[in-house]
């Protein structure tokens, strides 16, 4: 039971006719039981809450920033009107609204409720509980009750570098001759044979099929096909660290005050979100380029595992299985996932780590145990640089910010002087800042795509 707003109103009533009758009686007593029979009547005549059915249908998965509405049916078997309100309760980075949805369901009938979901976090939002509250035709009283009526909607990653795709698929197309380029495909594939045009590589001339005609024909590669790409992503504490400016805002995030107000900044995505991006993109990409493509998420152990998925359905395996994701605050296994890699790639692959290149946990971790795995492997290394650090780098003027840009030195020549040691041992190196960082390794795997060393 519960008393409503009318039914505190008239118990303040009575209290008031108690407290400023000159002398107390039968009538003071009479006004009490009639404000108790109200309610009594009331809740009597109130729809029972208990036998109400619910039904719930519509999506099952949405993309982090967009909105996707969850329908709940309710049915009324009872012989009483169910009149009141339902509040359809989610956990807050679901981002439910409306928060409470008017309910008037007559006996034998049901009704339809649309709650909109418009989540800020990545991950599978469960829904709680589904708390009904029906009034009497007074309005004085309302029964209370809750229910259990399972739902989930899965928020995927956003995938926003998509917008790079089509660039990329232009520069691939260069790359595999499809339309007239002055760039010449590189690879060990031959391709076909075709005319000498200005900038073309003379050591690319066919003297054979030259002699044969009447022009200069050289001979044209494509990139090789058919090779096999393994992104492993990094979940260990180092990509839990938040940098950049997040495009979509995450769950607690404040955007930006409107009009004239006080602004805050909005915090950035973890480097485990960009890092996601940076794969959907490279995975698009290496598959609309003829490559196989897997994925492994790793902190302690194997946390996601794709493999042998073909090209239309890649994209939805892998933001299936890194939706609900999250970064572990321990520190990576390198030497496990090392083992995890070459337990699972037995042939030469492109192996592209997504890491951050933090000095301390990369030395004490991946450099011991990386000979082994570049051994077999061609390995790529990408990493989220910190775009704070350039601005506290540049800070002068007061001893704070000159500290603050020593620091800031400091963990720059760290990440260069760890580069180089990647380097030294064959690792291709991409460490770019946030917005960058998926063009970037898109680039690079097709920088090495046209060198011919997949």
């Amino acid at each position: 039971m519960a008393l409503t707003g009318r039914a505190a109103l008239l118990a303040l009533l009575g209290t008031l006719a108690v407290l400023f009758a000159p002398q107390p009686g039968p009538a003071v007593a009479g006004v009490a039981l009639l404000i108790v029979a109200l309610v009594a009547v009331d809740l009597l005549l109130a729809g029972s809450v208990r036998p109400l059915r619910f039904t719930r249908s519509g999506e099952r998965l949405v993309r982090l920033g967009e909105s996707v509405a969850v329908e709940l049916i309710v049915e009324n078997p009872g012989t009483r009107r169910a009149r009141g309100v339902l509040r359809d309760a989610w956990p807050p980075s679901a981002g439910a609204t409306p928060r409470h949805l008017p309910l008037d369901v007559p006996p034998g009938e049901r009704r339809r409720l649309v709650t909109t979901l418009t989540p800020t976090r990545r991950g599978d939002r469960e829904a709680v509980t589904v708390t009904v509250r029906t009034l009497g035709p007074l309005g004085v009283a309302a029964r209370q009750g809750s229910h259990r009526v399972p739902w989930s909607v899965r928020v995927l990653p956003p995938f926003l570098s998509r917008k790079h795709l089509p660039a990329k698929l232009s520069r691939l197309r260069e790359l595999e001759g499809r339309h007239p380029s002055m760039i010449r495909g590189q690879g060990t594939e031959f391709d076909s044979l075709r005319e000498y045009v200005v900038g073309d590589d003379v050591r690319s001339i066919d003297w054979r099929a030259t002699a044969r005609r009447d022009d200069v024909v050289v001979r044209t590669w494509r990139p090789e096909r058919d090779r096999r790409v393994l992104i492993v992503l990094d979940t260990g504490r180092t990509s839990a660290g938040r940098v950049g400016t997040a495009p979509i805002p995450l769950a607690g995030e404040v955007p930006r005050a409107a009009g004239g107000g006080r602004s805050r900044v909005v915090p950035g995505w973890p480097r485990l979100d960009w890092s996601m991006d940076a794969a959907l993109l490279l995975a698009a990409l290496a598959s609309r380029a003829g490559d196989r493509v897997d994925f492994m998420a790793h902190d302690r152990g194997v946390r996601a595992w794709v493999s042998g998925t073909g090209r239309t359905e890649l994209l939805s395996s892998l933001v299936n299985s890194m939706a609900p994701i999250e970064a572990e605050l321990v520190e990576a296994d390198s030497a496990g996932m090392v083992a995890a890699v070459m337990s699972r790639a037995r042939r030469r692959c492109l192996v592209v780590v997504l890491t951050d290149l933090n000095p301390a946990a990369l030395e004490e971790g991946l450099l011991p145990v990386l000979p082994r795995l570049s051994s077999r492997h061609l390995v790529l290394l990408a990493a989220v640089s910190d775009p704070q650090v350039a601005e506290m780098a540049a800070g002068r003027g007061t001893s704070e910010l000159v500290y603050g840009a020593a620091a800031a030195e400091h963990l720059s020549a760290g990440r260069r002087r760890i580069t180089a040691l990647l380097r030294r041992q064959g690792v291709e190196v991409v460490d770019t800042a946030p917005e960058q960082i998926a063009p970037a390794l898109a680039d690079a795997y097709l920088a090495l795509k046209a060198a011919g060393r997949l």
